[in-house]
């Protein structure tokens, strides 16, 4: 199961990436306020300080939120009966999406607060 080459592991990598934002719904609601948040930040005209902050917590969240996702499947794939162990692996999986967010969404608000006060004033 190995990849044959450089070129077939990438396209696997961003078949990965499609599956998770096409199937998870998590995923697309991510995705969306991503989306969200690059387009706020164009109208707002954000420095690149600003630009690497945002960039930086929205593939923080991707990631968590994609081996969140891979864990699940794989707990499922171990077991189809209901397991305590199983439960803790998937909910501290869902807690570190949860963190993430978190950060995201404060770090959200330092980013975009002062541009938004400059451009109401």
């Amino acid at each position: 199961m190995k990849n044959k080459s450089l070129a077939q592991s990438f396209k696997n990598a961003f078949n990965g990436l499609c599956q998770a934002i096409v199937m998870e719904r998590n995923m697309k609601i991510h995705t969306c306020v991503a989306i969200m948040a690059i387009v706020l930040g164009m109208l707002l005209k954000l420095d690149a300080s600003r630009w690497l902050a945002v960039i930086l917590v929205i593939g923080l969240v991707f990631v968590c939120e994609m081996i969140n996702t891979a864990i699940e499947t794989l707990t499922d794939m171990v077991t189809s009966e209901y397991s305590e162990q199983a439960k803790r692996v998937k909910d501290i999986s869902a807690a570190a999406v949860l963190v993430s967010s978190f950060i995201s969404v404060i770090i959200g608000i330092l980013v975009f607060v002062d541009p938004i006060i400059n451009l109401i004033k």
